[in-house]
């Protein structure tokens, strides 16, 4: 039987509550834009091409450690689970793993429905006998999954290291969450270890300038959802490793002073002040691992590149 994708967009239309949001970070003493906004249908193809670029190595380490160690991992999971792919966007990297780690149902969650249509529909031709379900969900906020998503066990698929966007407070609030959502199965998440600066920076300061354009694209966002009227050519891209707190940061500084107005409020901006737009916290592999036992994970299992850039850890619900 060839079946057909489902499509849920359980992102709440809130658009005064995201104004609301957006504003105060503007007018934050530190100003600052949540990551998750980076994440429109523009900057998830920007991504896309970030992963391919020679500086980033993430996508790389990772799809080396799946390539050589798939079988074991899924020799830990339990048969005929749900795979969830947390932050699925074109569904590749679940794609690359679906002989080997054969799921009953693919749950396909992005915090945009519309990005995942046309990869999961792909994807179900691949393998019409697989339910397949899209899911707009702002996981970062709840991890609470649908009855569409099914019951029985549950594989929680995070790759990327995304999980560097969270704070490690949040982290553990994360994935407190994740192991009510994977009961009866479990966690496998990418992640990204502590490196050389030399090595970490280039990875979100490219040569070519695409991350730049990742991360100013999150202005002509401001501007749809708030009604500001950033300009695209006032602002330059920065990302630098900070090394206290172990963490990629990305911002927009102003070029030269600017003032930005929106319906009902306006800011006016140094030369040189910054919106703080994102983090990636880079992991020592022991505190990760302990992390995900303090969330409630039974047991983990690690396995690293040759360099001992990235980590994969299975933990077990």
């Amino acid at each position: 039987m060839t079946l057909s994708p489902q499509f849920i967009d359980a992102v709440q239309d809130k658009p005064q509550a995201l104004r609301t949001e957006l504003v105060q970070g503007l007018l934050a003493a530190e100003p600052c834009v949540a990551a998750k906004y980076l994440y429109d249908t523009l900057g998830s193809r920007l991504f896309e091409a970030i992963t391919e670029l020679p500086e980033y190595y993430p996508t790389r380490c990772e799809a080396g450690i799946f390539a050589q160690h798939a079988p074991a991992m899924a020799a830990l999971m339990p048969p005929a689970a749900t795979l969830v792919d947390l932050g699925a966007g074109n569904c590749r990297k679940a794609a690359q793993l679906f002989d080997v780690i054969r799921p009953a149902r693919y749950v396909a969650v992005d915090i945009s429905v519309a990005f995942l249509r046309p990869a999961l529909s792909s994807l179900q031709a691949a393998y019409p006998a697989i339910p397949m379900l899209g899911l707009g969900l702002d996981f970062s906020a709840d991890l609470s999954l649908p009855a569409a998503a099914g019951d029985g066990a549950r594989v929680l698929f995070y790759p990327g290291s995304s999980i560097g966007n969270f704070s490690p407070e949040q982290a553990l609030a994360f994935l407190q969450q994740a192991h009510v959502a994977s009961q009866g199965g479990g966690l496998l998440i990418g992640v990204d270890l502590h490196k050389d600066t030399a090595i970490l920076e280039p990875a979100y300061d490219d040569a070519l300038g695409v991350t730049a354009a990742f991360n100013r694209n999150v202005l002509l966002r401001l501007n749809l959802l708030t009604g500001s009227n950033f300009a695209l050519a006032d602002w330059q891209h920065v990302a630098f490793f900070n090394s206290q707190a172990s963490r990629i940061e990305m911002h927009l500084q102003a070029r030269a002073a600017v003032q930005v107005r929106w319906p009902g409020g306006e800011r006016q901006f140094a030369q040189g002040q910054r919106i703080h737009t994102e983090n990636s916290y880079k992991w020592q592999q022991a505190d990760f691992a302990a992390l995900l036992q303090r969330a409630g994970f039974s047991s983990t299992r690690a396995w690293t590149d040759t360099q001992g850039w990235f980590a994969v850890y299975w933990a077990q619900a």
